[in-house]
C-alpha cells in the first residue's frame, strides 16, 4: 500500500496525506501482528463497551446527572457487568 501511495503522491494532496498519514501511524498499524497475539486492533470494542456500559445505563430520555453520581453509578455498574460486584463490595467491607 505504501508503494501505491508513494508513486502516486505527486497526483494530488489526497494522496500526499495518505502516504505521510500511513507512514506515520506505520508502527501502530501491526494489525496482523496484534490478531496473532489474540488482541483486538479496532475502536469497535471500545465503543461497544461505552455503549453498553454508559449508554444504555445513562442516557436514557429525561435522565440527568452529576458528575458524581454518574461516576459512582458507572463504577457499580462496571463491577456487574464484568462479575465482579461482590468483589467491589468484599474490598468495600474491608476499606472500613
Amino acid at each position: 500500500m505504501l508503494e501505491s501511495l508513494r508513486g502516486r503522491a505527486e497526483e494530488s494532496e489526497a494522496f500526499r496525506l495518505g502516504l505521510s498519514y500511513f507512514e506515520g501511524n506505520r508502527v501502530s498499524m501491526r494489525y496482523n501482528e496484534f490478531c496473532g497475539q489474540g488482541l483486538c486492533g479496532g475502536s469497535w470494542v471500545i465503543e461497544v463497551g461505552c455503549k453498553t456500559v454508559v449508554g444504555e445505563r445513562c442516557k436514557q430520555s429525561g435522565m440527568h446527572w452529576t458528575v458524581v453520581g454518574v461516576n459512582r453509578i458507572l463504577a457499580l455498574r462496571s463491577c456487574v457487568i464484568s462479575g465482579r460486584y461482590e468483589d467491589y463490595w468484599a474490598r468495600r467491607a474491608e476499606a472500613v
